[in-house]
């Protein structure tokens, strides 16, 4: 299936709500720390609901770990979203094992995340001239069921 990672994520309820996609999805969230919060925040589990323990989360200690871990773990291949990036995240032919890095709120990832060179390309979801960003978990999950759908929503069960 696919890896959602979140990098330095800071919003509980956004997390919380990745964690339910996660386990109604079959993907792995990986999250990077550091996090704006404790695993065990209130919001977090309100938001994720009975879930936590149906989703397979992976914290990792920092970037390099993570990268470390879905380059001997996955496929290698990451799709870091951006509002700056190059190609549109429909025109991907999203494969299993694919990872769609996400940055934290409200800022989005670092530049230097955007340009590692482990980051295979940089990804956007259109929106309207002039606004900001779509909500973290939102934008997890128009990625997610896309790269799903293009698989026939199979689960791998």
């Amino acid at each position: 299936m696919f890896h959602v990672m979140f990098f330095e994520p800071r919003i509980p309820p956004n997390t919380g709500a990745a964690i339910r996609m996660s386990a109604v999805t079959g993907t792995t969230l990986h999250l990077v720390e550091p996090l704006g919060f404790d695993l065990s925040d209130a919001k977090l589990r309100r938001a994720g609901l009975d879930y936590h323990d149906l989703a397979h989360v992976i914290v990792h200690p920092d970037f390099d770990a993570a990268m470390a871990w879905v380059g001997e773990h996955a496929n290698g291949t990451v799709y870091a979203f951006t509002g700056r990036g190059r190609t549109l995240f429909a025109d991907i032919a999203y494969q299993p094992g694919d990872t769609l890095l996400f940055g934290p709120e409200p800022a989005g990832f670092p530049d230097h995340i955007g340009t590692d060179e482990r980051v295979t390309d940089t990804v956007r979801i259109p929106m309207r001239p002039g606004l900001r960003s779509l909500n973290l978990s939102n934008a997890a999950a128009i990625a997610t069921y896309e790269a799903w759908r293009q698989h026939g929503y199979v689960t791998g069960e």
